[in-house]
């Protein structure tokens, strides 16, 4: 008898005449059933949001430097970083003086109003979990009596109601979503507005500012 035909003793006898290789011992596609049909997979009903893409930071004092920011805010007021050293004046607030690179800033209160410098309207490409919002107004405003300039989600407007230089005032909203503390951030609304859009309810990682 030739080598050829010695038999194997590690259990893959035959595998080369019966075809069995790595398809199984059904002669099968591997994720096929049996009878030739498809696995299915399983996916849940909900899946939990990466904290990364979360619009809107976690707001305490253990998970952001600027939590003054959002203790002022939640109070009904704007407000930024100013320093002590060189009496630059920053948006957003600041860790570190970007002028002198300093370290003594306090904050200081901004106006709530402000002018229309450009607007536009998020029509399609929204945000992870606003797309059922769309089209809604962001705009950028120049708050007043300051030098300024910050993007921001316009409500109770559509960019048809809307002209540069228009004036607008602070409006801040509550912060629907996971984590275990009051969350707020702050949008516009047109100069004595009422009624419009509600500004209650965000939910979360959805950044509106483009």
């Amino acid at each position: 008898m030739s080598d050829d035909a010695t038999p194997r003793t590690d259990g893959t006898e035959g595998e080369a005449a019966t075809g069995r290789h790595a398809h199984g011992t059904d002669g099968g596609r591997e994720g096929l059933l049996p009878d030739g049909g498809r696995r299915t997979v399983e996916l849940p009903d909900t899946i939990e949001l990466p904290r990364l893409l979360d619009f809107y930071e976690l707001q305490t004092a253990e998970h952001t430097r600027i939590h003054e920011f959002y203790d002022r805010l939640r109070e009904g007021v704007l407000s930024t970083t100013r320093c002590a050293d060189c009496d630059a004046l920053h948006y957003p607030p600041r860790v570190v003086c970007p002028e002198c690179t300093g370290e003594d800033l306090e904050y200081v209160e901004l106006p709530d109003t402000g002018t229309l410098y450009a607007f536009s309207a998020l029509r399609g490409g929204a945000p992870m979990g606003m797309a059922d919002e769309a089209p809604f107004t962001v705009g950028v405003v120049d708050l007043d009596g300051v030098d300024v300039r910050l993007s921001a989600r316009i409500d109770g407007a559509t960019v048809e109601d809307l002209d540069i230089g228009d004036p607008v005032e602070l409006a801040v909203v509550d912060v629907d979503g996971p984590a275990d503390h009051e969350r707020v951030f702050y949008r516009f609304e047109p100069a004595g507005a009422t009624g419009g859009e509600p500004t209650h309810g965000d939910r979360p990682a959805e950044h509106a500012e483009e």
